[in-house]
């Protein structure tokens, strides 16, 4: 799937949306990473209710609803968006009809209340219904003892956008990193909308000094990981962005540093994701840049 659909789901052919099964993969007693079309999703269910991590798409939430129900026969009463795009919130006007709450940051609610603009896309993204807002939001850190569970949410600043959340479940030893984390693939850095690969190496490293050898780590896309696979992805935003700011220092265009192909010794391993190895290392440059304009 395209960048474009994972923030266009109108794009997206019903026919797609009909062929997809989703996954459910166990994290841990009682958490599951879903897997369908688009993000990622976490479920956490117990003795209260269902605590869920991002809802994908509208037309998957029977599907979704059915693969739940195969652990737990309770609702879903809270639904946290780990950022504002439409592959991890599409669903959430049918959940919150359902009654339950939408959580998210302060920024990502500002986002998804009004137009957006891509400009790396030249694609204009509408403002969410009314149903699809979050109705609770926070400015840097929130907890819920649910499922008894601590399941402490932590503002990520200016990483994949500048609204999101990561998400970790204490006592299960989970963390769930929304789209700061696209395991085995280049990630999409989503600069119009505050987004920077210095934000992205940061939550990164802050996620790292929370794991242990046991902690599964849910990435935005990519199956279910852990700390040494979160250790290369760190390593590898490093080695590209340090090369893009070396290139931006001595004077490089944007084209000239794309043709470079700075990331030529990663590609095995990185390419064949969501971004191709170009497109990455223009939104990089996108993000050096305006944090040096900053600093002037």
């Amino acid at each position: 799937m395209s960048v474009l659909n994972f923030l266009a789901p109108g794009a997206i052919p019903q026919e797609e949306f009909d062929a997809v099964e989703i996954e459910i993969h166990d994290a841990a007693p009682g958490v599951l990473m879903l897997v369908g079309h688009g993000g990622n999703i976490g479920i956490s269910y117990g003795e209260d209710s269902v605590f869920m991590v991002d809802t994908q798409y509208g037309q998957l939430t029977d599907k979704i609803l059915a693969a739940i129900k195969t652990r737990t026969a309770k609702p879903v009463q809270l639904v946290l968006n780990t950022h504002w795009h439409g592959d991890h919130v599409g669903g959430n006007g049918n959940f919150s009809e359902r009654g339950a709450l939408i959580v998210a940051h302060e920024r990502a609610h500002a986002r998804l209340s009004v137009d957006q603009f891509l400009g790396a896309f030249e694609q204009k993204v509408p403002a969410a219904p009314k149903e699809a807002i979050p109705v609770i939001t926070f400015a840097e850190n929130i907890s819920f003892n649910w499922n008894g569970d601590v399941i402490e949410v932590l503002h990520a600043p200016d990483a994949h956008t500048d609204g999101d959340a990561i998400v970790h479940f204490h006592k299960a030893n989970v963390i769930q990193m929304g789209d700061t984390y696209f395991n085995g693939m280049y990630p999409f850095i989503d600069v119009d909308t505050g987004g920077s690969i210095d934000g992205m190496i940061a939550v990164a490293e802050a996620v790292l000094a929370r794991c242990d050898e046991n902690t599964k780590v849910i990435p935005g896309h990519g199956p279910l990981s852990n700390r040494s696979e979160l250790q290369a992805y760190r390593d590898m935003m490093v080695a590209v962005r340090d090369v893009v700011t070396i290139l931006v220092g001595v004077g490089k265009s944007r084209e000239e540093i794309i043709a470079a192909k700075p990331t030529a010794a990663l590609d095995a391993a990185w390419d064949g994701g969501v971004l191709d190895p170009d497109t990455y290392v223009g939104h990089i440059y996108d993000s050096v840049t305006a944090a040096s304009a900053q600093l002037r």
